[in-house]
């Protein structure tokens, strides 16, 4: 069974795949990711994306080499409407808006939007209907903070920083 593996092994390395974390050349140590700085955000899910991205990207005690500037966009649309016209969905939605700006020359040079939706039921309960929204909210940064630090690593990793 071994011997088996062997070509797809080797198929696997010449495909020109690479790791994106880690320290073979031109992936992304957790270095480089520390020395990008969050700017606030608005919102109480723009403190939580903001939160997310801090624990991703971490922190460091050299001076920041980019600045993450972020708009973001938190949506609640009720859809699924009963014959007495009350809902019986929703669908969260948050976008993010951002760019990575080199603070040696101020050019912004990655400009993208993250985004994620997550479906909620209401219920008769209005409290378990807010705590789903919330924790909706919450998984929502958590997704969008996910995409954002994979694509400022992916563009870290390109840059050769």
């Amino acid at each position: 069974m071994k011997w088996m593996m062997l070509p797809l092994v080797l198929m696997l390395a010449a495909c020109g795949l690479r790791p994106l974390y880690g320290t073979s050349e031109g992936a992304v140590s957790r270095a480089e990711l520390s020395r990008v700085a969050v700017s606030a955000i608005d919102e109480r899910s723009g403190w939580l994306l903001r939160n997310a991205l801090v624990d991703r990207l971490g922190s460091s005690d050299e001076a920041p080499l980019y600045r993450l500037d972020i708009v973001i966009d938190d949506d609640i649309t009720r859809f699924g409407i009963r014959g007495d016209a009350a809902a019986t969905r929703e669908r969260r939605t948050l976008r993010a808006r951002y760019q990575l700006v080199d603070l040696s020359s101020g050019e912004t040079v990655l400009d993208a939007t993250a985004g994620f939706d997550a479906g909620i039921d209401i219920t008769s309960s209005e409290y378990a209907t807010v705590a789903a929204e919330q924790t909706a909210s919450e998984r929502l940064a958590q997704e969008v903070a996910d995409d954002m630090v994979a694509r400022i690593a992916l563009y870290l990793s390109r840059s050769g920083q």
